[in-house]
């Protein structure tokens, strides 16, 4: 079955279980990890790609994920704001018992109720499971022009 992307400005992104680990700043040096956040700072203009908010912003891997090769592939690093990552990243945000302000904040960005918030969560948690079944390739190629090389 095809794994649809739905139509919220901030949306939740599960990453399948045996990629958990798979991430750049663990796997990077931190002056080249460093590098790359900041250059999201500044393509963002100093506020969160998602909402607009100014103030402390994060760094987040975009990642897509080719269902039927089952290939992750990084598309792009994002400056998001604390806010906007604990939703992105629910299920940790869930383990540290903050979802009720993810929930809050998903509702506010996409001007949604709390029933479309648990139909987004529930589908993204079908999404998960469904990829989480199968082992993943890492394509980090995007990373060569994100560094400024071509």
């Amino acid at each position: 079955m095809p794994m649809q992307k739905r139509p919220f400005k901030l949306d939740f992104q599960l990453v399948p279980d045996g990629c958990w680990y798979a991430n750049l700043r663990s796997a990077l040096p931190r002056e080249v990890w460093d590098k790359l956040r900041r250059a999201a700072y500044a393509r963002a203009g100093g506020k969160c790609s998602v909402c607009g908010a100014g103030g402390r912003l994060e760094a987040h891997e975009v990642w897509s994920y080719d269902d039927e090769k089952h290939i992750q592939s990084l598309q792009d690093i994002i400056a998001v704001c604390p806010a906007c990552h604990a939703v992105i990243h629910i299920g940790r945000t869930a383990l540290m018992g903050k979802e009720a302000e993810a929930q809050a904040h998903f509702m506010k960005v996409n001007g949604c109720t709390q029933s479309d918030y648990h139909a987004a969560l529930g589908e993204a948690n079908r999404i998960h499971a469904e990829r989480s079944r199968h082992e993943w390739i890492t394509d980090i190629s995007k990373l060569r022009e994100l560094l400024g090389g071509k």
